[in-house]
């Protein structure tokens, strides 16, 4: 009977013993975002704290915003920070997204090589300029994939009453660094969010040429995958980096992050106090 006994205090001690030792499943939130957020280095500098708090692993997707949200239709993410507000409302509208917050803005600009051929530096606004593009024909780079700086600049040719075609006018269909380097090469103009030019400023050539017009605002927002509609999402998960964000603390850390000296994001959640 001892023996018996024995024999099932062992097997018991063994089994709790596997439970609290076994690797314990990591939970995983999949981010879909700009690239901005991704080669500007913020996410690296904000996203190692949250997986900390919330022992979790959060995988980031860097890509267009327009490639993020369709993620998110698919229910492929769980969460959303993207930079298109007009395509954001209409995730939600469309039922594939919740909880939109506002997180934070930069504004994009026209940047180009310093001698600056088609004379931008002395537009009086984007319109302007993108005009001064198409007549001068100097090479301009787009992003050409559909993200928020490539709807960005559909819409200031769009009221410039221009479609933009010839041997100048050069789509990458690749991301902000990427198109931020080939113009660099290639001595050629580009429209860039403030962020990603400022993080690459000390090895490219281009100078900023054209900033400040209100049509160059530039809001993020993020954006949980509905539920309702991708059963599979971890919309738990989701909502406390939504609320991480958007918290005093992280919005104050966004407004202090900087590269080259230069403040890359304002905080749009909450004021820092």
């Amino acid at each position: 009977m001892k023996k018996i006994v024995l024999a099932v205090v062992v097997v018991a001690l063994v089994v709790v013993g596997f439970i609290f030792l076994a690797p314990r499943r990591v939970r995983r939130l999949r981010l879909a975002t700009t690239t901005s957020t991704e080669n500007s280095g913020l996410l690296g500098a904000l996203v190692p704290d949250f997986e900390s708090t919330n022992r979790c692993k959060v995988d980031v997707i860097a890509v267009g915003t327009g490639k993020a949200l369709r993620l998110g239709e698919n229910g492929d993410v769980d969460v959303v920070l993207v930079h298109a507000r007009e395509a954001e409302d209409k995730f939600v509208a469309d039922g594939h997204g919740v909880d939109r917050r506002d997180v934070m803005h930069n504004e994009f600009m026209i940047v180009g090589p310093e001698d600056d051929p088609c004379g931008l530096a002395d537009a009086n606004s984007a319109v302007e300029a993108f005009k001064r593009l198409a007549s001068g024909k100097a090479p301009f780079v787009s992003r050409g994939d559909d993200s928020g700086t490539h709807k960005k600049e559909k819409q200031i040719w769009k009221a410039a009453g221009i479609t933009p075609k010839g041997n100048w006018y050069l789509e990458a269909g690749q991301g902000m660094g990427a198109v931020l380097r080939m113009a660099d090469e290639k001595q050629a103009y580009t429209l860039t969010d403030c962020g990603t030019y400022y993080a690459y400023a000390r090895r490219i050539a281009l100078k900023v040429l054209l900033r400040g017009d209100q049509v160059l605002h530039n809001p993020y927002g993020i954006i949980a995958v509905n539920p309702k509609t991708h059963p599979n999402v971890e919309y738990e998960l989701a909502t406390k980096f939504i609320g991480y964000m958007t918290s005093a603390p992280v919005q104050r850390r966004i407004a202090d992050y900087r590269k080259n000296n230069n403040q890359l994001f304002y905080p749009d959640a909450t004021s820092p106090e």
